[in-house]
């Protein structure tokens, strides 16, 4: 991107539960002024009305451009359409294994592939548990390729007072990974309160 152009962020919604990490990030990048172009799948809209009120067409206007799962000639399928890279909230564990193969059969998987080989970052909000080892092995084959795994888990320092808290913190954190400061973000040393640290100053990211 040259330097006046706006920010590009690609959203990829797969069908794992959890969705609203994907409706809370299209927020987030809208208050942030990032242009947003998302792909969802189409166990993402089944999701969004087992989980949610909202309709297909209600996620679809939080995004600036939408694209379907089909069209692998959209400007994200290509590695010369420039973005800060890829978040797919949340990710299942079928999505996460085809980008670890390669062998890509949506525009999804396939504007990932295209992140990855650009060596742009992709984050995957990993949605599952327990995971096997065959899981924590494509987690490794994809770190070693350059995707950030970052299953969205509580960040109880934050002391969160509802789950808007939680998700907002764990997307707030995903988007810090782009350098995006979102301000659902809360921040140790600078937005939590003193007196309620814990009283020997631990910090939770450490555990020093």
């Amino acid at each position: 991107m040259s330097s006046e152009a706006k920010a590009r962020l690609i959203v990829g919604i797969s069908g794992a539960s959890g969705i609203i990490y994907g409706l809370r990030t299209l927020e987030a990048l809208k208050a942030l002024d990032v242009e947003s172009h998302m792909v969802a799948s189409k166990a993402a809209d089944m999701t969004l009305s087992y989980e949610t009120p909202f309709k297909p067409s209600d996620l679809r206007e939080r995004a600036d451009f939408a694209y379907k799962m089909p069209d692998v000639g959209a400007p994200i399928a290509s590695g010369s359409f420039q973005t800060l890279g890829m978040i797919i909230a949340p990710c299942s564990v079928r999505t996460m294994s085809e980008i670890a193969t390669g062998v890509t059969s949506s525009l999804l998987t396939r504007a990932a592939d295209v992140v990855l080989k650009e060596r742009r970052r992709l984050v995957l909000m990993i949605r599952e548990t327990p995971f096997h080892l065959g899981h924590l092995r494509t987690m490794t084959q994809l770190t070693e390729m350059g995707a950030i795994i970052m299953p969205p888990l509580p960040a109880f320092y934050a002391h969160p007072k509802s789950l808007d808290d939680m998700v907002d913190q764990s997307v707030g954190r995903a988007l810090d990974l782009f350098g995006l400061s979102w301000d659902g973000t809360r921040r140790w040393g600078e937005d939590i309160e003193e007196g309620r640290r814990p009283a020997a100053q631990v910090n939770p990211q450490t555990g020093e």
